[in-house]
């Protein structure tokens, strides 16, 4: 196997990092732009009088820059060439996420808004993959140019790693003679509802509590009635745009739904799969960041008359972080390698397992590499002044959104111990084993003595 990155890629980050020189960092540093990154950036980018939502003036600026890195042709660069992309790959997304996320703050990667010059927008690939030729031709080019904003409504009051055990209910209803269906249900963490022209509601149309089928995806506009935002739920990272949506007695046409009827859940495993992956890969370079600043100060700073970093209670910490982010690097690019040489469909069934170890370690790494970097910067750690509490806040949720540590931890054990997977087969011939063994000691037990 070789290691070494194509170099097609190793140029096209050169290509980025020029763009981000040129445009990007002049943009961040007019006008007191810098104020949205630096101490004052959680303050600067809330508008606490409206519900905690995110300032106009933030929310333009970052527009502003995405229409810079569309027009240079970043922002596109994971979608499919048919679509107007690149044709990035998961492997070329990996490491381009680390990349920007290694280097800290700024305009050019804010991943408290899933903001980045060079986009991850899954919905587009989920779309590319699930959405028949007829809901391709109806909502393709809205979602392309961007006229098409879409929340991801999963996650319910009472139900959000049991996704299948979800209370919203879909059923059949004609009005004025149309086909259609009725919504009836509630959706936590819709983010970016805000400013969504779309919802998309996942309910359930048939079957029961559990059952994997039976699960529609609907994507409806925003303002149909009985579609109402109940509450903007404040985080640990402000501001918020997660609020808490009710469906009462929404009605949508017949075809008002992504992929097959029955079948939506496997567009919500599209979705969490490519942000597992470039999740992990973004904290990797937030964990990687963290890191490097901390070697460099803890070889600058010299307490004592000699440098913080002659300390092994400094080195030592440094050391296993530093350790265990060369290890994840290689599992993150060897599993996002793996996902672009197998139909999307098989992931799920066949690589799900590594994508949650790259997740679940990844972001468990970066809170871990925070927080000693803070440790090691002592007061200045601890303070606005530096970004490694930002980084922590952020990071901190991802380690329960898309999947918590444990659910994933869980789907680890499941491929491990041969419930799903691979080693299925193993499981089921040990089972078979078992109960032969078994029948047959039953089996004597039974027999009478002579």
């Amino acid at each position: 196997m070789d290691f070494d990155l194509p170099e097609k890629l190793v140029a096209y980050l050169a290509e980025l990092d020029a763009f981000i020189e040129a445009e990007i960092m002049p943009l961040q540093h007019q006008d007191d732009n810098d104020r949205f990154f630096d101490h004052r950036r959680e303050y600067e980018r809330t508008d606490w009088d409206n519900g905690g939502l995110p300032k106009h003036e933030w929310e333009a600026l970052l527009t502003e820059a995405r229409k810079r890195a569309d027009k240079a042709g970043h922002y596109r660069y994971g979608w499919p060439e048919s679509m107007g992309g690149r044709g990035g790959t998961q492997f070329d997304m990996a490491v381009i996420r680390e990349h920007l996320a290694s280097k800290g703050l700024g305009l050019f990667n804010d991943l408290q808004n899933e903001h980045s010059v060079v986009g991850n927008n899954p919905f587009v690939l989920m779309f590319k993959e699930f959405a028949t030729p007829e809901q391709f031709a109806r909502d393709g080019q809205k979602l392309m140019d961007g006229t098409m904003r879409t929340t991801f409504g999963l996650t319910e009051p009472d139900h959000g790693s049991d996704a299948t055990f979800m209370e919203t209910r879909a059923v059949r209803q004609d009005r004025d003679g149309k086909p259609g269906w009725l919504i009836r249900g509630e959706k936590m963490w819709s983010t970016g509802m805000h400013v969504a022209t779309h919802c998309m509601v996942f309910a359930r149309t048939s079957g029961k509590d559990g059952d994997a089928h039976g699960i529609t995806c609907f994507v409806i506009p925003a303002d149909t009635p009985g579609v109402k935002v109940e509450e903007y739920l404040w985080t640990f990272n402000m501001p918020t745009d997660h609020p808490r949506v009710s469906y009462n007695d929404v009605w949508a046409p017949e075809d008002s739904y992504w992929g097959q009827v029955g079948k939506g859940l496997g567009l919500g495993q599209s979705f969490v799969h490519q942000n597992r992956i470039r999740q992990a890969a973004s904290s990797l370079g937030a964990a990687v960041y963290c890191i490097n600043e901390s070697v460099k100060y803890a070889m600058e700073r010299r307490p004592f008359g000699k440098p913080l970093s002659d300390n092994q209670a400094i080195q030592w910490p440094l050391v296993e972080l530093a350790t265990q982010a060369e290890m994840l690097r290689l599992l993150i690019r060897k599993t996002a390698w793996q996902m672009d040489r197998m139909p999307h469909a098989q992931v799920e069934r066949e690589l799900s397992d590594k994508v949650s170890m790259c997740n679940y370690w990844g972001n468990r790494l970066c809170c871990e590499a925070a927080d000693r970097a803070m440790q090691v910067h002592g007061g200045m750690g601890y303070s606005r002044h530096k970004p490694f509490e930002h980084i922590y806040r952020h990071h901190r949720r991802y380690r329960i959104t898309e999947g918590s540590e444990e659910i994933q931890m869980r789907k680890v054990a499941a491929f491990l111990f041969g419930k799903i997977g691979p080693n299925r087969a193993v499981r089921k011939s040990v089972d078979e084993a078992y109960a032969a063994t078994r029948a047959a000691k039953d089996a004597r037990a039974l027999q009478l003595p002579e």
